[in-house]
C-alpha cells in the first residue's frame, strides 16, 4: 500500500506516460523567480481564510541547488548490501554512479552525500544544479534505456521499482554493472531511511547518518514554522486533494492515503480529503470521488496542469471539478513535476514552498507562461 512510486511507475509505463546537521544546512542564494521563498512564512501576506482563497498559485523552491554535507571521507569499499529485492550485491567501485528513479530523489540524495562529481547520467526527473550536462538515460519519460546506460559505463547503478522494465535491470547485471534496487517508498517520515540505504550501498554510511539527521532536522524546523500559521481549529484548515493528470495520455489519478502525497499535505497542516473518504494509494479518478472529497484546494504537478490546458481546460475535461469548492474558486496549487514528490535533501524546501502557496498565495503568484521549478 505504501509503495507509492512503484505503483505510479507501473501506471505510467502502461498509460504512456538533498559534520553538524544544523550548521551544514546553509541556505542557497535565492531564485529570482521566487523572490518570497526566503522570507519567513510569518512575514508573508497570509490569507484571512485559506479555505476560501480564490485563484491559483504556484509553489516554487528557493533554489535549484542541492547542498552537500561537509564530509569528504573516502568510501569504504568493497561493500556488500542486500537490496530491496533481496539480492546480495557487491559494490567495488563508486567512481561512476548512475542514480535513476521516477522522482529524481536518488540522484538528489547522491549529490547530498557529496558524491555528485561521480554521477555519470540522470533520469528525466533530475534537473537541479550540476546535472544539466549529464546525459539522460531514460526514454519515454521514465523507462530505462539500456543502450544509453551502457554508453555512460556506470560502475554502480542505484534505482528502484518505480522505473523499469526489470528486464533492463537484469541485462545491466549481466553486463557486469552492480545494480542496487533501493526502497520505492517515498514519504517524508522515512526520507532518512532511504538516505541510509543509498549511503550504505556507496560505502559512506557515516555521510548517510549526517545527511539523514540534517533532513530530519530541516523537516522538523519547517513543520514548526508552518504550525505557527495553521488555523487552530481543524474545521478552518484547508481541505486538499492531490490530482495527477496527463491530458495527452488521458490519465487522471487521485493520490490518497499512503501515496506519499498525503504526507506532504499533512506536513502543511492541511486535511488530505482523499484519505478522508477512504481513498487508498493511487487510483484512477472518478467524478463521484472528487465531488465527495469536496477539496478546497487541488494540488497538481505543473506540467500535468498544462497538459489539460490550465484550469479552464481542467474543468472542461473533468466537469466534476467545477462541483467542488476548489473548482468554484479556481483554487489550484501547482508545483514542478521534478520537485513535488522528491522526498530527499529538498524535503523541507518542498514543504515550505507548498505552505507558502497555500497560506500566502499573494506571495506565490501562479506561473502563467513557464513551468514552476
Amino acid at each position: 500500500m505504501r509503495r507509492i512510486l512503484a505503483t505510479f511507475a507501473a501506471a505510467a509505463v502502461v498509460l504512456g506516460l538533498a559534520g553538524c546537521a544544523t550548521a551544514e544546512a546553509s541556505t542557497p542564494s535565492a531564485d529570482p523567480d521566487c523572490p518570497a521563498a526566503a522570507t519567513p512564512l510569518a512575514d508573508l501576506t497570509l490569507a484571512d481564510d485559506p479555505r476560501t482563497v480564490e485563484g491559483p498559485s504556484t509553489a516554487c523552491l528557493p533554489s535549484h541547488a542541492i547542498t552537500p554535507i561537509a564530509d569528504d571521507s573516502e568510501p569504504g569499499l568493497p561493500v556488500t548490501v542486500t537490496d530491496a529485492e533481496g539480492r546480495d550485491v557487491e559494490i567495488t567501485d563508486v567512481s561512476r554512479i548512475l542514480p535513476v528513479d521516477i522522482s529524481g530523489t536518488i540522484a538528489a540524495t547522491v549529490f547530498g552525500l557529496g558524491l555528485g562529481d561521480d554521477v555519470v547520467g540522470r533520469d528525466s526527473s533530475t534537473d537541479f544544479d550540476g546535472t544539466e550536462a549529464l546525459p539522460v538515460v531514460t526514454k519515454s519519460g521514465h523507462t530505462l534505456n539500456a543502450e544509453a546506460i551502457l554508453q555512460v559505463a556506470p560502475t554502480v547503478m542505484l534505482t528502484d521499482t518505480s522505473i523499469g522494465p526489470k528486464e533492463v535491470r537484469q541485462q545491466l547485471r549481466e553486463a557486469g554493472i552492480a545494480v542496487v534496487v533501493v526502497s520505492s517508498e517515498r514519504r517524508l517520515d522515512i526520507a532518512a531511511d532511504l538516505v541510509a540505504e543509498i549511503a550504505a550501498a556507496l560505502g559512506v554510511p557515516e555521510r548517510g547518518k549526517a545527511l539523514g539527521a540534517r533532513i530530519e532536522a530541516d523537516i522538523a524546523a519547517v513543520e514548526a514554522e508552518v504550525s505557527e500559521i495553521v488555523p487552530a481549529e481543524a474545521s478552518d484548515r484547508p481541505r486538499m486533494l492531490f490530482l495527477y493528470v496527463r491530458g495527452s495520455a488521458n490519465v487522471y489519478y487521485i493520490f490518497g492515503r499512503d501515496s506519499g502525497a498525503d504526507s506532504l499535505i499533512e506536513s502543511v497542516g492541511a486535511i488530505d480529503v482523499a484519505g478522508e473518504i477512504g481513498w487508498e494509494g493511487m487510483k484512477p479518478m472518478t467524478a463521484e470521488a472528487l465531488v465527495a472529497a469536496a477539496p478546497d484546494v487541488l494540488v497538481m504537478m505543473t506540467d500535468g496542469l498544462a497538459s489539460v490546458g490550465g484550469i479552464d481546460g481542467l474543468m472542461a475535461t473533468i466537469p466534476a471539478v467545477a462541483q467542488t469548492p476548489a473548482g468554484e474558486n479556481r483554487r489550484v496549487v501547482d508545483m514542478a513535476d521534478t520537485a513535488i514528490l522528491s522526498f530527499g535533501p529538498r524535503s523541507a524546501e518542498i514543504i515550505s514552498a507548498l505552505a507558502r502557496a497555500v497560506y500566502a498565495p499573494a506571495d506565490s503568484p501562479a506561473t502563467a507562461d513557464e513551468p514552476a521549478r
